[in-house]
């Protein structure tokens, strides 16, 4: 849905370390990195990546978007993300608003 509305996306994989998200951002020059946790156990990685960005100084530079199964609104707002979807296509909205300044 991201590839469609016309962002370059690159795909990680999955059991992706704070670390390499960070170092993802840097190698990319990512203006967005969006993280999906798809076992409650996995979201609190969601959480460590957010908190590495702010150690690592890359905090302002990315926007950060979560979501996942077990990922709520109420939980990106506290792990302080920048935006929360529920489903790809409001993925790829939020995106866009993002990319906008919005």
């Amino acid at each position: 849905m991201l590839q469609g509305a016309g962002f370059k996306v690159i795909d990680l994989g999955s059991e992706v370390s704070p670390e390499q998200f960070c170092d993802a951002v840097v190698e990319n020059d990512a203006q967005i990195l969006a993280m999906s946790a798809l076992l409650t156990t996995t979201m609190k990685y969601q959480k460590e990546t957010i908190e590495l960005l702010v150690q690592k100084g890359l905090r302002d530079k990315v926007k950060v978007m979560v979501g996942g199964a077990p990922v709520t609104q109420e939980f990106a707002d506290t792990i302080g993300a920048d935006a929360y979807s529920s489903d790809a296509g409001s993925a790829a909205q939020a995106a866009l608003k993002l990319a906008a300044g919005q």
